[in-house]
């Protein structure tokens, strides 16, 4: 009896346990090409309190902070708002970890039109 009341104890425990959060903190690049050329981006993540913040590189290596950074068991998502030629514009990305990658679709707006991207970063 005390065998099977330890089985239950175990079962019970992982049930109720809750997901824990993947921990995307660290440097992230991906490379797209636009244009004809490679852009890469890098993507510096900290994930502390259970609130993801970090920088994105921009144009001319620029950096960006991201804002509304979410981590949700191995579901990540934040907005980069940037500013090109006086007018700004959000991009929404979406992502899911698994193990040292990175994988999702960044939303945004262009000339009234929604579009969205995939991408994929790996852990540097």
């Amino acid at each position: 009896m005390r065998r099977f009341s330890g089985l239950l104890t175990v079962a019970l425990l992982c049930v109720a346990a809750p997901a824990l959060a993947a921990d995307p903190t660290g440097t992230w690049k991906w490379s797209v090409e636009r244009n004809g050329q490679q852009i890469e981006t890098t993507l510096k993540l900290k994930l502390e309190d259970k609130k993801l913040t970090g920088t994105i590189s921009g144009r001319n290596n620029t950096e960006t902070a991201i804002e509304d950074g979410k981590v949700d068991g191995d579901d990540i998502s934040f907005t980069v708002t940037r500013e090109f030629n006086g007018n700004k514009f959000v991009q929404k990305y979406n992502g899911k970890l698994s193990g040292d990658t990175i994988k999702g679709k960044v939303e945004f707006e262009r000339q009234g039109e929604k579009m969205s991207r995939d991408w994929e970063a790996k852990k540097s």
